[in-house]
């Protein structure tokens, strides 16, 4: 009897184990479960947060770009406003050359100072409008007057009247110019 006390006890000792395993299989079972469900909404925040990272980025990007082109256009629309402003004086200058006697030393100083602003302009890239006996581009030429003319084509300018210029591919003043008919 002590035999089938013992073997009654042994078996005892086996089923309550085999109890508690299956309990602690089932919590493994259900925290892995868990843990796993968490994981997967951890990866899809850091999706999310990825994409919208990468989408700041190229918004900020995109906002630096266009600062630099606006403060591009400022600059040179402020350049162009004062060149605007000095071409006046440039004429006179080029006027005073036409017209000026000949053998007097003041008048070679003041073509060295035409010349001077000429290349000083032109650094900065300013480009005369080449207009005489070109056809007329309301673009880059104003005309002031439609004449015959026996010498010149139709539609193409006789003479400049005053100069035009462009800085870079923007026209700063149109060349003012007689027309043939």
């Amino acid at each position: 009897m002590a035999d089938e006390k013992d073997k009654q006890e042994e078996l005892n000792e086996n089923q309550a184990p085999t109890e508690e395993m299956s309990e602690t299989t089932e919590q493994d079972s259900a925290e892995r479960e868990a843990l796993i469900n968490q994981l997967k909404e951890a990866e899809a925040k850091i999706v999310e947060y990825k994409d919208g990272w990468a989408r700041s980025q190229a918004e900020f990007q995109n906002y630096k770009k266009r600062i630099e082109r606006d403060n591009e256009l400022m600059h040179a629309s402020m350049k162009g406003d004062i060149i605007k402003k000095v071409l006046p004086a440039l004429d006179d200058l080029e006027r005073a050359l036409q017209n000026r006697p000949t053998g007097d030393a003041w008048a070679s100083g003041i073509e060295l100072i035409a010349r001077k602003m000429q290349n000083i302009l032109e650094g900065e890239g300013l480009k005369r409008i080449d207009a005489k006996g070109k056809p007329f581009d309301p673009n880059f030429h104003e005309a002031i007057s439609h004449e015959p003319n026996d010498e010149v084509e139709s539609e193409h300018v006789i003479d400049v009247v005053q100069n035009g210029y462009m800085l870079g591919e923007r026209v700063i003043r149109p060349a003012l110019v007689r027309v043939a008919q």
